[in-house]
């Protein structure tokens, strides 16, 4: 893999902190802009940190959120998340080959996470979705939710995988830390969560509360990789009924064939959202490692419809049907993100859109739509700049028609854009993820193709 040297990484460092988001005239009076290769590796940079300077110090993994005021949730500044740190080991790989931390520091920052999560709480081998970092301990994410998070898991679990394909054949330490992780990924009870053998995966079990939550998991939403996983599992694997009958509802989630908006086909059924698709986090969660590229089942070409989901959430925003400001062909994306009254899902439609942009929309879309992605990750950095830029990249959301730029980062957010931008810079992610022969057989069990499959 190709990456930058420290030494051009400091150039675009100093390139951004002469310019502060501002064009430089050259002598000759032309406008001299940062190149768009130079802008994404600086956006990467800036959001790697967050999972490098800015992770909770006793486990290594990502904080949940960050508020650069201070100005946290009671008791909150510790508290680790397993999806969003999964994410975060991406970006450590990304890291890696991108230069800005050595292939050591990578391997012992690992090392450390790897450690934390082989003593920390788990439930059948899944991890719950928060953690206190200095203690291992669960930290419940509601009253019932305090035990075993099978989504989040499958979000770690990806990342994970990634790492052990990257170091599985290298020096005896890194093939260590390459064995841990398999232990951790076999140790997994994916058949527990079909609650006693149904056809469907439950989200949550507590050690407390037992299935009280009631989450069957179907689709169309942003688990289709836990339902991948839970095929592959060599340990703890599960029929492929579940995903043909639980998450693809027995063939229902699959839409008539005529079903636009903006001109573009869905092809599946997303959760309480059919005519414009949901939230953009749909398309990226589950294809942080999975490879969507030629990936199709009998249900769906992914590719084409994570692309599709993408264009219809830009047309929403360029159409602009709610007229707030902002909002354009240089400024969309919707997705869950923080929201002007606290956290939102913000997606097309009436009820839906609040007039935030989340720019981990725009971002981590890139594979799908690089030439909008780039002219909004542009404009919103020379012109809105440091209003919405900080030193760990964009902030996790905004609202010109409010008024509203708070200086806030969530893990989930940020660890979408490193991965999402590298995965259309070189398919690190997605080659290293692909490549395990345990995805492989999985894809096969479930009758969906790929590229990747030998």
């Amino acid at each position: 893999m190709k990456y930058l040297s420290w030494v051009a990484v400091i150039a675009i460092l100093f390139a951004f902190s002469c310019t502060q988001n501002k064009q430089q005239e050259d002598n000759t009076g032309v406008l001299d802009r940062i190149s768009d290769d130079s802008l994404m590796t600086l956006v990467q940079y800036r959001t790697f940190q967050y999972f490098w300077e800015g992770a909770e110090p006793n486990s290594g993994l990502a904080r949940e959120r960050y508020h650069v005021d201070g100005n946290y949730p009671e008791n909150d500044q510790n508290v680790v998340t397993s999806g969003g740190a999964g994410f975060g080991v991406m970006a450590i790989l990304v890291g890696i080959e991108r230069g800005f931390i050595t292939r050591e520091q990578g391997l012992e920052r690992l090392e450390k996470i790897v450690t934390f999560l082989e003593n920390a709480e788990t439930f059948h081998g899944v991890w719950p979705h928060w953690w206190d970092g200095e203690t291992g301990k669960v930290k419940p994410f509601s009253d019932k939710d305090d035990g075993a998070d099978l989504v989040e898991t499958s979000f770690m679990l990806q990342g994970l995988l990634t790492v052990r394909q990257y170091f599985r054949e290298g020096s005896e330490r890194e093939k260590a830390l390459a064995e841990r992780i398999d232990k951790l990924w076999r140790a997994v009870e994916f058949d527990w969560h079909t609650k006693g053998g149904e056809d469907v995966l439950y989200w949550h079990w507590s050690p407390n509360f037992g299935w009280a939550m009631n989450f069957p998991v179907t689709g169309y939403n942003e688990c289709m990789i836990m339902y991948v996983l839970a095929a592959a599992s060599p340990t703890h694997g599960v029929s492929p009924d579940a995903y043909h009958k639980g998450w693809n509802r027995g063939g229902a989630i699959k839409n008539d064939s005529s079903h636009q908006a903006f001109g573009h086909h869905l092809a599946l059924r997303h959760n309480g959202a059919e005519q414009y698709g949901g939230p953009l986090f749909w398309a990226h969660y589950s294809y942080l490692a999975l490879d969507p590229r030629g990936l199709k089942d009998k249900y769906a070409d992914y590719w084409q419809h994570n692309t599709n989901h993408t264009l219809i959430n830009r047309a929403w925003c360029v159409e602009n049907p709610i007229g707030y400001k902002g909002y354009g062909p240089e400024s969309w994306g919707l997705t869950a993100s923080y929201s002007v009254k606290f956290y939102a899902g913000h997606a097309p439609g009436e009820n839906s859109d609040l007039g935030v942009i989340s720019p981990t929309a725009a971002l981590s879309s890139f594979p799908y739509t690089p030439e909008y992605s780039m002219q909004a990750m542009r404009h919103w950095y020379e012109n809105l700049g440091d209003k919405v830029f900080g030193k760990y990249g964009f902030y996790d959301a905004f609202s010109e028609t409010d008024n509203w730029f708070p200086q806030r980062y969530l893990a989930i957010d940020q660890g979408p854009i490193v991965v999402m931008i590298e995965n259309h810079r070189t398919g690190l992610l997605w080659d290293l993820f692909m490549s395990s022969p345990e995805i492989q057989d999985g894809l096969r069990k479930l009758g969906l193709e790929s590229p990747h499959l030998k």
